[in-house]
């Protein structure tokens, strides 16, 4: 936040306590019952002090990011980081900053520049006005007009200090979370820790639903300080805090099949003859020339050898069933070999002449 309390160094820190739950069950639970498995998240809360933050590079699973102050200031940043933020799976949160002026004026100021956050963002206010008697009254009004304009319940951000000032018990009655800052250990830089002890008195709440540990957080990529913050749930509850009221929750998404594995296709070998070519072979297979020398590495296609085994593409079809062709008095081989589209020298390869010039009538061709 902008600015942090740490509460009165006469509040106790309660030993032992272990509260990193999922929501954190009600005031009067005995907290520091042993052998309680209790789920967390870890995230930050940034403003324009933050300005050029890489989110992508800092580890954390939630961002809370000051949206507006007062009903004239809206944070230039807050759009950028929102959007990386979504983009990368961050549970997302946008805070106003209280100015004191007219409640109600600075609701509806938020309100209308977090409109597209509405159903995807846990909504707060930010109060750390000290000095005001009426400030639990102000507070109300803001969370209930916020209440009335998006029908997303917001939760309010305060100093443990402030916490036990005033008397809270409409806003806690109302069903507005709380969310606890006290630095526990102050002027000591750290990373997470989602088992920081909270305060011992929680004002009219008893609990917190966040809490903000230090203003002190050191994390890989960044270079400086963070709020670091633990909010008592799970990404589910993250999202109950979200949810438009009356606005159906959305559908699970189902869990996608998986694909199935491709059965391997049979692989169709043949082996180089004596006087074969790679056109003659690509032929006889329905594919051509290119296929086959790119399926082979073949870089010279009139480079082959007996023996040589070729590859032949999946799909294509097993050599054609022999056709045939009885000569006629005055054919010619090369004659027969243009009717069929084919050379004379593959008639010889195929049908073992010596000869080209000495075929006879009624001899049976092989013509592919």
């Amino acid at each position: 936040m902008e600015t942090a309390f740490r509460g009165p160094d006469t509040l106790q820190i309660a030993n032992g306590r272990t509260v990193n739950g999922n929501l954190l069950p009600p005031s009067g639970i005995d907290y520091s019952m042993k052998g309680a498995i209790i789920m967390s998240m870890n995230g930050i809360d940034i403003s324009s002090w933050q300005r050029g933050i890489d989110l992508a590079a800092v580890p954390c699973e939630f961002v809370i990011v000051k949206a507006t102050e007062g009903t004239s200031y809206l944070n230039p940043y807050c759009g950028e980081n929102l959007r990386q933020a979504e983009g990368l799976g961050k549970k997302l949160g946008v805070y106003h900053f209280a100015g004191g002026g007219n409640p109600d004026a600075e609701a509806e100021y938020f309100a209308a520049n977090v409109k597209n956050c509405i159903g995807k963002a846990i909504l707060v206010l930010d109060w750390e006005i000290q000095d005001a008697p009426n400030g639990a009254e102000w507070a109300k009004r803001w969370l209930d007009r916020v209440y009335e304009i998006t029908r997303v319940k917001p939760m309010i951000y305060m100093s443990n200090y402030l916490v036990n000032h005033l008397n809270w018990s409409a806003v806690s009655s109302a069903g507005y979370r709380l969310w606890n800052a006290y630095y526990y250990n102050y002027g000591t830089p750290m990373g997470y820790n989602p088992d920081a002890p909270l305060p011992e008195h929680l004002g009219a709440w008893g609990t917190a639903l966040l809490y903000q540990y230090t203003s002190e957080g050191r994390l890989d990529g960044y270079n400086g300080n963070l709020d670091l913050d633990v909010f008592y749930g799970g990404p589910g509850d993250w999202d109950a805090y979200t949810r438009v009221e009356g606005r159906p929750a959305p559908e699970p998404k189902p869990e996608p099949k998986p694909e199935p594995t491709p059965k391997p296709e049979p692989v169709i070998t043949y082996t180089v003859r004596r006087g074969d070519t790679l056109s003659g072979i690509a032929s006889r297979y329905h594919t051509t020339v290119a296929a086959l020398a790119q399926f082979n590495g073949i870089s010279n296609p009139n480079r082959i050898y007996a023996g040589q085994v070729i590859r032949i593409p999946a799909g294509s079809q097993g050599p054609a069933q022999p056709v045939y062709y009885v000569v006629k008095w005055g054919d010619t081989l090369s004659g027969i070999a243009v009717r069929f589209g084919t050379t004379y020298q593959r008639l010889m390869q195929l049908n073992g002449i010596q000869n080209p010039n000495r075929i006879y009538a009624g001899q049976r061709l092989r013509i592919r």
